[in-house]
């Protein structure tokens, strides 16, 4: 549906809406992704962090063998959203995900604030998945025999000696400088890395299920359910990848088909691994000695397969940078999203011969890195979250807000059981928040306060909805 000149007539409401139309076929993104390399950055997103960073430290300290619980907990609530994610993904397929959805279902101030929520989450991401990688790195560099300066193997306070984590500093801005060489290029580069992951993580799968023990396995809730249930909280950010997949659309070839297949596709296929993988893990070692770090590796060093041991190690690095591909493209998308609309200067939208919002891509590798190199992994995993289970109560609200006000709209997919299941998103959701920490409340807390200071001197002031002005369609400046 189109707007017409009525619609961007200038407005001083903070609810005033963003106009529902096709993204153009000319823009300044390069329309070169298809159908399964969208299913693997959504994949890339997905597998990865959750599973070779996080869920050693969620069984060894929250849930135990009840850690298949977690993600179990995790994929419902994420499910219910996706598939919210999915009929916006076929009816805006344009960039900016949650942002632009709600901005055109529920008005500009929820949509700047979903969007400035954004920003900091999937930077957050980025840096919680490289301080992964590292510590892989680490693992792997002293199986080797190689003696590593303490200084430059991890945050303050998180180790003796350490000062700054130079490998994840090093991996968030090797990934801005890969997607600022063209979405071609970098997608093509990511489909291959997926496709390793995917390997590796069977191999785990097979490998391991040779040593599991159902000794191993009880107690099963040796946290209680409540345990499982903040575990579920800590890896929930290793479950919706697809929303960072779906900042992608401009640059995807029939969005509105490929887009809903491609978030279906890439979550389902993650859950089984991921219940899969996890069980494996619980059942070769007792949870109280998985390691917190770099879990598999370990696992199969408990196990007398020490060059199994090694082989998981790397394809862990090979795989996780995925997950650092997914999160930074998707932070850069939904920034270049917000400046294109004016609620941040049009600077960031600028694009380079290479079709990327290339200022944009180096904000978000500059301060990955920075939060990589100096903030320990549960404090940067905590901070993730929250933001991203909020995006999820605006994405299935607005959804049964917008069948219901628009019920005509031409949709590629339809959420079923209208509205039960996004409502059960929103209700999972809130639940999920209920069990984070109160700093990591308080930390969201003074960044909302940051992004009403922004919004009121600037966003509201420039937003080109409020000024009666195009958007979404219109030509970014190219450096």
């Amino acid at each position: 549906m189109s707007s017409t000149p009525a619609d961007r007539s200038p407005s001083r409401s903070i609810f005033r809406r963003r106009p529902i139309e096709p993204a153009s076929e000319d823009g300044p993104l390069e329309r070169s992704i298809g159908l399964w390399q969208l299913t693997a950055i959504g994949l890339g997103a997905i597998i990865g962090a959750g599973i070779f960073a996080l869920t050693g430290e969620v069984a060894n300290e929250f849930a135990g063998p009840a850690v298949s619980v977690s993600f179990l907990l995790a994929g419902a609530a994420s499910a219910c959203a996706a598939l919210s994610y999915a009929e916006f993904g076929g009816l805006i397929p344009q960039s900016g995900s949650a942002y632009t959805y709600g901005y055109a279902v529920l008005g500009e101030a929820v949509g700047w604030f979903i969007g400035w929520d954004l920003l900091l989450e999937y930077t957050a991401i980025v840096a919680v998945v490289a301080i992964g990688v590292s510590q892989y790195v680490s693992y792997l560099l002293t199986a080797i025999g190689l003696d590593l300066p303490a200084w430059m193997l991890g945050a303050p306070g998180s180790g003796d000696g350490h000062r700054v984590d130079l490998f994840a500093v090093l991996l968030c801005l090797g990934v801005a400088w890969l997607l600022n060489r063209g979405i071609r290029n970098s997608v093509r580069v990511e489909t291959w890395l997926v496709l390793v992951k995917i390997v590796i993580v069977l191999v785990v799968v097979v490998a391991g299920a040779f040593y599991v023990s159902s000794d191993n396995l009880t107690p099963y809730f040796p946290y209680g359910f409540g345990g499982a249930a903040t575990g579920a909280a800590t890896v929930f950010f290793a479950v919706f990848g697809y929303d960072a997949m779906s900042t992608a659309a401009e640059e995807s070839k029939e969005a509105e088909r490929n887009l809903p297949k491609a978030i279906i596709l890439s979550l389902v296929i993650a859950m089984v691994l991921y219940l899969l993988a996890t069980t494996v893990l619980t059942g070769m070692q007792k949870y109280t000695d998985i390691s917190p770090d770099a879990a598999f590796s370990e696992a199969f060093e408990a196990v007398g397969r020490p060059e199994l041991a090694k082989v998981i190690a790397v394809g862990a690095i090979v795989g996780i940078v995925t997950v650092l591909f997914s999160f930074t493209l998707g932070a850069s998308r939904v920034g270049y999203a917000i400046s294109r609309d004016g609620l941040l200067p049009a600077w960031f939208a600028k694009t380079n011969k290479h079709h990327s919002p290339s200022r944009t891509v180096w904000l978000v590798g500059v301060v990955s890195a920075a939060i990589a190199g100096f903030v320990s992994i549960g404090t940067a995993a905590e901070l993730t979250n929250i933001g991203i289970l909020l995006a999820f109560v605006v994405v299935c609200a607005a959804v049964i807000v917008l069948r219901y006000r628009s019920p005509d709209l031409p949709r590629t997919f339809r959420v079923p059981f209208m509205p039960v299941v996004p409502l059960l998103g929103i209700g999972f959701s809130l639940w999920l928040t209920s069990k984070l920490m109160w700093e990591t409340w308080l930390r969201f807390g003074i960044w909302f306060a940051l992004g009403i200071v922004v919004y009121a001197v600037y966003g509201y002031r420039h937003s080109k909805v409020g000024r009666g002005e195009s958007v979404g369609n219109a030509e970014a400046e190219v450096e």
